[in-house]
């Protein structure tokens, strides 16, 4: 079937007219940055025109102070969270420091922490970091092998739910269960998987998750990230980031640190009002579509990309699995100067070094046609 005929077929076809993109361009790295919902501009005009000249400081009472369990609540359907275990919040980065050193302060005499040996780097960065200060060992890992490497002195394990490079998805349940098995905490980064796969970190039991906003959640460049905490350890949840947002009663202006009950003690500053507003607008698509479509439209068009591999370049290194064991993209040996030529022709992916070019595959926006142009480019500025 063509792509201009799969196209007419595509039950989301529709949800692409919510989007400000332009039809001759092919925006195939929604798995770095989304692209622009249009209902986002017209709620940032509203909270600035109305809300903050309008109301000015008064606006902290209408609803901006409460803001980050407003947002983290309407995520938490998006990755099997119930209510009140996911605050929007600071960066990714951030958000890991603080999952990070609450699991190993849950964890006293473990002095291991895993990492996935594939991991973003930041993520690595992190828990070096976080490890320079507590005294604990960092051990990369491929996640595969996390419950076979795990044991009584592990910790944690930090685990990307789908690798960035190579798009393979991760089993959350068996590496959750497996870490579980010696007594060993999850942390899971959700950054490649919120917003195209169904996930459910309650009945994983995932200890702590966390993810970005700016990805396939389409809430703009530097968005927000989110923190998840399971409901079992709210209570006990301490991380060294103690500031005054997350504080049990933030106005009081209390010299002496008490967190604040419930997901509230993940904040830590003041949260921007502006990002948090366009990340709230663009979660309205979730109103249109369901995960399980997205998920369906996003396995097909990997199945097309690969089909029109296998028949118009079939030379090409592909790195992302076949099997429905992988995320919404689709990774393909390649340099820099092709990603460069590929966007002369209109063609928008991404390059990782040393030799990766990434072209993501957002179901909401992303046609067949997309693949099909991405495809041909291949073949242009691979074989000449």
């Amino acid at each position: 079937m063509s792509a201009a005929d799969l196209d007419a077929r595509d039950p989301l076809a529709g949800i692409r007219a919510e989007f400000d993109l332009d039809p001759a361009v092919s925006y195939l790295d929604g798995n770095s940055l989304g692209a622009p919902p249009r209902r986002v501009a017209d709620r940032l005009d509203d909270v600035i025109r109305k809300q903050w000249a309008g109301r000015l400081i008064q606006a902290w009472d209408d609803g901006w102070w409460d803001a980050p369990e407003r947002i983290g609540d309407r995520i938490g359907p998006l990755i099997g969270a119930a209510a009140g275990q996911t605050v929007v919040c600071d960066s990714t980065s951030v958000n890991l420091f603080k999952a990070l050193a609450a699991a190993v302060r849950l964890q006293p005499g473990r002095d291991e922490i895993l990492v996935d040996a594939r991991t973003f780097p930041s993520d690595g960065y992190i828990a070096d970091g976080l490890a320079g200060f507590t005294g604990h060992t960092v051990r990369r890992v491929d996640p595969v092998d996390m419950p076979a490497a795990a044991s009584e002195r592990t910790a944690a394990a930090v685990v990307n739910h789908v690798d960035y490079v190579t798009g393979r998805l991760h089993d959350m349940p068996a590496i959750t269960d497996g870490l579980h098995a010696v007594g060993a905490l999850a942390v899971w980064d959700l950054c490649h998987s919120v917003g195209v796969l169904p996930i459910q970190l309650d009945g994983c039991g995932v200890d702590f998750a966390v993810g970005c906003t700016y990805k396939f959640l389409n809430g703009g460049p530097g968005a927000p990230a989110f923190i998840y905490v399971a409901r079992k350890w709210l209570d006990r949840f301490e991380h060294p980031l103690t500031g005054w947002a997350g504080h049990r009663d933030p106005f009081a202006m209390s010299s002496d640190y008490t967190g604040s009950a419930g997901i509230g003690r993940a904040r830590a500053g003041t949260p921007d009002i502006l990002a948090m507003s366009a990340v709230d607008a663009a979660l309205d698509i979730w109103d249109l579509v369901s995960i399980e479509d997205v998920r369906a439209k996003g396995l097909a068009l990997g199945d097309f990309f690969f089909e029109c591999l296998d028949e118009l370049l079939p030379s090409a290194s592909v790195l992302t699995p076949r099997d429905p064991a992988r995320g919404h993209q689709v990774s393909v040996a390649g340099t820099a100067a092709q990603l460069k030529a590929l966007a002369g022709r209109g063609i928008i992916g991404d390059f990782r070094p040393p030799n990766v070019l990434r072209f993501g595959l957002a179901p909401l926006y992303t046609r067949y046609v997309d693949v099909e142009r991405a495809v041909h480019g291949l073949v242009s500025v691979q074989t000449g």
